[in-house]
């Protein structure tokens, strides 16, 4: 489970250490203070001198994180964000309608209030953290802590309290910008995360459970890269076992410099804290905070394709010589991809002369240029290389995309949106062993919506034709428009069999 990090409420739990004894082949717990007493106890004196050299290593980094924490830790706030109820908690107003009627007992019963009375609505309130980026009050926080807020309120470390007013919000990256009247602020500089390497120290700063505030925790990045979370639409986070709690959203990741090089976002556990903490990068975040400053709101590059990523020894019957790479699933018609020559079952092995690594790294970093902009991209075809310089669109709003495996808005003329079923998909949906096409996305009122297909339908055949892939299912359809009528070999959770779609004739 991914739970982001900041508390509607919290529980703390204080549990005592024990340790775990052996003696005379028995098993008995102690408490840990009194194990410690034993074990000083059995220590000669002067045990503690041997090796002096190391406790003044120990000492030295200790001294460093203190020294990063006070430094930092004055530009880090508290975030209060207030939301209205959800409906079903809501109060009706006076003469609003009842979801169950009139009753008999409503003229003797129902509360006499003036005219034009209001009852007072309940609030939701979420706690979290920001760090100011600036020494004029830009705040950087989590979209889920302020995006959808209706009052914001915002404590400095000196205990000082502020409104605060949303610059931007950018969901898909779950970035927002908000700001405090006030100048002469402290501030924390921002890194270049990209840089940042597995196992390099980092140091957490935030708010736990809305009233721990200035906690600072410390440890490693555990890893990079991690997506496919279903926190954000892009995903690039570092993993971090630095403690992460409830309250922290928003807080910043510090590199041993003492600058940002992540935004605490969400932790992956049963409800706390267990060590695996996740964090936006700067790399990825600054962008989107120069754009929300600039105009409040974000525009993206946009290809116009569905991608995959290359499985392991899939890249031999493509002709690549390894498997790193973004595959090409299809290619929209009158795309920016489409006008610079990209085609389904091309692999983008390289963009702006950097390696792509995977289809989430390429779609990052097309997301991360202006529409408009130029990129030169190497592409495998066949197993041969080609250069190709693609001229980007603007990306459309969330909901209209047909990219990466996300739901949206299709040029099928059957009102599809389709993925290659790879090995890992097969698994996940219940299709081993079986080869075709899976349905990502059904658009509501087209043929297909009409015959009854759903998202996580797989297709086998298309007149009779076998599909392995969305190339040959794309030519099989070209091929069934001349016919005027599609007849697909369809696989369901509970249903097999055979769908006819009668095409409109132009």
């Amino acid at each position: 489970m991914v739970c982001l990090a900041h508390p509607t409420a919290w529980k703390l739990e204080v549990l005592m250490g024990v340790a775990l004894v052996h003696r005379t082949n028995r098993f008995r717990f102690l408490p840990a203070s009194l194990v410690f007493v034993l074990a000083l106890s059995s220590l000669p004196v002067g045990a503690y001198g041997e090796d002096d050299q190391s406790v003044a290593v120990l000492r030295r980094m200790g001294k460093a994180f203190a020294s990063i924490a006070g430094k930092a830790s004055p530009a880090v706030v508290g975030i209060r964000a207030t939301f209205a109820a959800p409906a079903d908690l809501r109060e009706p107003a006076p003469g609003e309608a009842s979801p169950y009627g009139r009753t008999p007992f409503d003229f003797f019963f129902r509360r006499r209030t003036p005219r034009g009375y209001q009852p007072p609505q309940p609030k939701e309130v979420a706690q979290g953290s920001g760090f100011l980026v600036t020494a004029d009050g830009f705040i950087l926080t989590n979209n889920h802590l302020v995006g959808e807020a209706q009052e914001i309120s915002v404590q400095l470390g000196d205990g000082r309290k502020f409104n605060a007013k949303l610059v931007g919000a950018d969901p898909e990256t779950d970035v927002a910008v908000i700001r405090i009247e006030a100048g002469n602020l402290p501030y924390v500089e921002l890194a270049d995360s990209n840089v940042l390497e597995v196992g390099e120290w980092v140091i957490a700063i935030g708010n736990p459970f809305g009233f721990l505030s200035h906690t600072v925790t410390a440890g490693i990045v555990s890893a990079k890269g991690r997506n496919r979370l279903g926190v954000a639409d892009f995903e690039d986070f570092i993993q971090t076992d630095a403690a992460i709690n409830f309250g922290n959203s928003g807080g910043p990741l510090l590199n041993l410099d003492g600058k940002a090089v992540g935004i605490n976002t969400a932790i992956i556990g049963p409800g706390g804290n267990i060590g695996i903490g996740l964090a936006i990068p700067i790399s990825m975040a600054k962008g989107v905070y120069e754009q929300l400053k600039e105009s409040g709101t974000v525009v993206r590059g946009y290809l116009g394709v569905e991608i995959d990523s290359l499985e392991p020894g899939m890249g031999e019957f493509f002709g690549a010589p390894s498997d790193k790479g973004a595959i090409i699933g299809r290619v929209l018609e009158a795309s920016a991809a489409a006008k610079a020559g990209l085609k389904a079952d091309d692999i983008v092995v390289e963009l702006e002369g950097e390696p792509v690594a995977t289809a989430n790294d390429l779609m990052n970093r097309i997301a991360g240029r202006k529409p408009g902009s130029k990129v030169d991209v190497v592409v495998l075809r066949d197993g041969q290389r080609r250069n190709l310089t693609i001229v980007l669109d603007k990306r459309p709003q969330a909901g209209e995309i047909a990219t990466g495996g996300r739901a949206g808005k299709t040029q099928d003329p059957l009102g599809l949106s389709v993925h290659t079923l790879t090995r890992d998909l097969s698994e996940r949906l219940g299709y081993e062993g079986l080869a075709g096409v899976f349905v990502a996305d059904v658009e509501p009122g087209s043929l297909a919506d009409e015959q009854g297909l759903e998202p996580g339908m797989l297709i086998t055949e298309v007149n009779r034709e076998p599909v392995r892939n969305v190339r040959q299912y794309n030519e099989a359809l070209a091929r069934a428009k001349q016919k005027g009528k599609v007849l697909l070999r369809v696989r369901g959770e509970e249903w097999s069999g055979h769908v006819l779609i009668t095409l409109p004739q132009k």
